[in-house]
């Protein structure tokens, strides 16, 4: 039998709106979809009634679907002749893991192919008002994860590193280290005072955003409970937030219609 096509597709970063058309195309030839628990439950209403759906999705804290058994279900529908949709949020490659995939389809002779998505870097920083780069104030945008323990010996993240940059930095997944990560930016050598932004379930209902500061963001974001998914991004551009932010107005203009 030949094999399917895997397409690993980007979602986007919740707001189904965001979905790019090739990948809406995909979803709708689909025999099954294997998806992921931030990717928005509309999108499955694109496939056709008989496509398979599979839940694999991972959550902090919970038990979850080793990668390895992810990977060798994606090459065991392929090769079962199905046409076979990855379905993962924001980008298959930034930080999702999209890449570990994609070897073992191809170790496995798999076709596949990528369709990128919206990453949550960039929409919740659209979102929040925060231009990622600024001809005055920013030239270079670093993308970083901050679920990596920053404790660790042999932690690949060297924040003192990333402190002397002058970079915009977006960090995924740094709710839980967000006290260690601050405190080792500071270490660096960047200043305190450095504006920074946390903007949480970007461009969902449940969006919002707490600006502060280098020193004081994640004080602010332990007062406010803040929960992943939640985006820290950290630069002189983070101070824009507080004039061009348009998403919760537009929200709240919308509740009073």
């Amino acid at each position: 039998m030949t094999p399917g096509t895997v397409y690993l597709v980007g979602a986007g970063p919740g707001d189904p709106e965001l979905l790019t058309l090739k990948a809406r195309r995909v979803l709708g030839e689909a025999d099954v979809v294997v998806y992921d628990h931030l990717v928005d439950t509309d999108l499955l209403d694109l496939t056709r009634p008989s496509c398979e759906r599979i839940f694999a999705g991972k959550k902090p804290g919970a038990v979850c679907r080793p990668q390895t058994e992810i990977d060798e279900t994606l090459v065991h529908l392929a090769l079962e002749g199905k046409t076979v949709v990855r379905l993962k949020g924001g980008d298959p490659f930034i930080f999702g893991r999209g890449g570990e995939e994609a070897m073992a389809l191809a170790a496995a002779k798999v076709p596949f192919e990528i369709v990128p998505g919206v990453t949550s870097a960039l929409a919740a920083a659209a979102y929040a008002g925060i231009p990622l780069t600024h001809r005055l104030h920013s030239s270079a945008v670093v993308l970083l994860t901050g679920h990596e323990d920053p404790s660790k010996p042999d932690a690949t993240v060297h924040w003192e590193d990333y402190a002397r940059l002058n970079a915009t930095l977006c960090i995924y997944m740094g709710v839980k280290n967000l006290p260690t990560i601050t405190r080792r930016l500071s270490e660096g050598g960047m200043d305190r005072a450095t504006p920074a932004a946390i903007v949480q379930s970007a461009t969902t209902p449940e969006h919002r955003r707490i600006l502060g500061t280098l020193g004081t963001i994640a004080g602010l974001a332990s007062q406010g409970q803040v929960e992943a998914p939640a985006m820290l991004i950290i630069g002189e551009v983070a101070a824009f937030s507080e004039k061009l932010s348009w998403f919760e107005p537009a929200q709240r203009l919308a509740e009073t219609r």
